[in-house]
Order: structure tokens, then sequence, then C-alpha cells
């Protein structure tokens, strides 16, 4: 059973990063620069957001940090994105979801211009990686793609089970384990609420990505030996002995599974550092005009 370090690639890689910034500044080039914005207090969010800002800080990026009350209009809302798209100095922003009710998360997400959708949540750029074109693609799944890669996992011919339908992770995470590409050429089958006989999809599976949001769902009697799993599930439950009375879990149970496991990422620090990674890779490509010249 090998441990996919995903704190470990993304400080790699965050240094692989910081190294190419070195070299832009030096051939007189322009620093990359991402924005955020925060809409209300939530302690999760915030948090998340701060940790991109700090990212953004240890690589020689710039950042900005928009925060607003959870009391903002959504014209307001608008009116804050239309200036982020129009200013040069800003390659690449996203907007911190969940919202506040009364905001429309589908208007905002259409409003930010593909080309700084660093997010990769525009359905234009969503389009793009359906078709295979070059593309931002969604921070999570990018940072899965990163870890098979860089783990030499082989893909090609594999039978690929998604667990979630989510646009964000689910969806297009099937739709890059299928497409012809390295790592990808899998056979995948992309299972939800409605499965019925999940087991029999899921024993079948060489590699399996969940992504439900539904703590230790898989278990032992669920999977074959040497299934190549990746948990992108974040959860609390309840630990009178853990020190802030809960700890974080995954989608799988870890400790019944991971035997069985050729490689497993864990829940912390598996795929969540990797998230924030592909958003910093997204916003240097932004930066060099890579997707949208």
């Amino acid at each position: 059973m090998n441990i996919i370090d995903g704190k470990g690639l993304a400080n790699t890689i965050k240094a692989e990063i910081a190294e190419e910034v070195k070299a832009i500044v030096a051939a007189g080039g322009k620093v990359p620069h991402l924005a955020a914005v925060l809409v209300g207090d939530d302690a999760a969010s915030l948090s998340y957001v701060r940790s991109k800002v700090r990212s953004c800080e240890k690589i020689g990026f710039k950042s900005t940090l928009i925060q607003e009350p959870t009391s903002i209009t959504e014209s307001k809302l608008l009116a804050i994105i239309d200036k982020l798209n129009k200013d040069d100095e800003i390659d690449g922003f996203i907007v911190q979801l969940p919202l506040p009710k009364h905001i429309d998360e589908e208007k905002v997400t259409l409003a930010i211009e593909p080309a700084k959708d660093v997010d990769g949540f525009h359905p234009v750029n969503f389009g793009r990686m359906a078709q295979g074109l070059p593309c931002y693609l969604p921070a999570t799944p990018y940072g899965i793609m990163q870890m098979l890669e860089r783990y030499n996992i082989d893909v090609e011919g594999k039978e690929c089970v998604v667990l979630g339908r989510s646009n964000i992770v689910g969806t297009p995470m099937s739709i890059l384990l299928s497409r012809k590409n390295s790592p990808g050429n899998a056979t995948v089958s992309l299972c939800h609420s409605r499965t019925k006989n999940l087991a029999e999809h899921t024993k079948r599976a060489d590699i399996i990505v969940a992504a439900l949001g539904r703590a230790n769902f898989v278990t032992a009697d669920m999977v074959k030996e040497g299934v190549v799993i990746i948990d992108v599930g974040i959860n609390r439950v309840d630990d009178p002995e853990a020190k802030r009375g809960y700890r974080l879990v995954g989608d799988v149970d870890y400790k019944d599974v991971a035997e069985k496991c050729s490689y497993i990422t864990p829940v912390p620090g598996g795929v969540g550092p990797m998230t924030v990674t592909s958003l910093l890779m997204n916003t240097l490509k932004a930066c060099r005009k890579e997707i949208y010249p």
C-alpha cells in the first residue's frame, strides 16, 4: 500500500512555480496576480481563502482579497466581478462559494470572464474541457490528474468509478479520465445516489474517485485488492477525544480499506492541498496567456 502524499506533492509543485516566477521577474515580465472575492464571514471559507492568499505570497504571486458582508446585493457583487474582468493587473480571480441565498450563484459564475476563470467553473471552460480543448481545469480534478501523473499511476484501459456527479468534481473527473490523453483513456462509470447495486461497480474498479460527501461510505467489502483510491471527501465526525471535539475523515473508511489498496490518498493531506496548488497553476497559465492569447 502506497500513500499518495498530496501535501508533499503540492509543496513540490509550488516550489516549481516559484522558480518560474523568479524567471519571469528576471526577464522583466509581469508577476502573476490572483484575486479572491469572499462574501460573508463563514469560518471554513475564510480559512480556505486565506490559505490561497498565503500560498500566493510564498511563491511570489501578487494576491488581492476582496471581502464583502453577507448583506451585499447581487448587483454590487456583479459590479465587483465586472471591475475585476476589466482590470488588466488581475490575471485571474475566484468568487468563493457558497454565496448567500439571495445571490444567484449561476449568474455570478456566468459573469466571470472565461479568460480569468481560474476556478474552471464557467461553462466555456467546462465545454472546452469536454471537447479536449485548452482550458482552465476545475481545481480539484486538475489536482487529482496531477497526482495520477506524478505518481505514475497507469490509467489507460483501466476501469474507473467516480462516486458523485457534481459539476465541481465528479462530472469533470469522469470526463478527464476518459479523454484521449495521458493520464486518461480509461473506461469510466459515473455513479451517484440513484445508482443501483453500487458495490457491483466499485468491486470491478481499478481506480475509485470518491466525491460523495458521505463520511466513511466506501468500505473494504466494496473494493478489490490492488485498487487505487482517490478520496475527495472532507467530512467532520464527532470525536470527544480530539482537541476540537471532531476529526476530519474522507468518503472512504481509510482504516478498513487502506490495506487492500495499491495507492490511496489520506484525509487530510491528500487531495485538499492539491486543489489550492491547481488554482495557482491556472493563474500562472492566465498570466502567460496560454489558454486565451
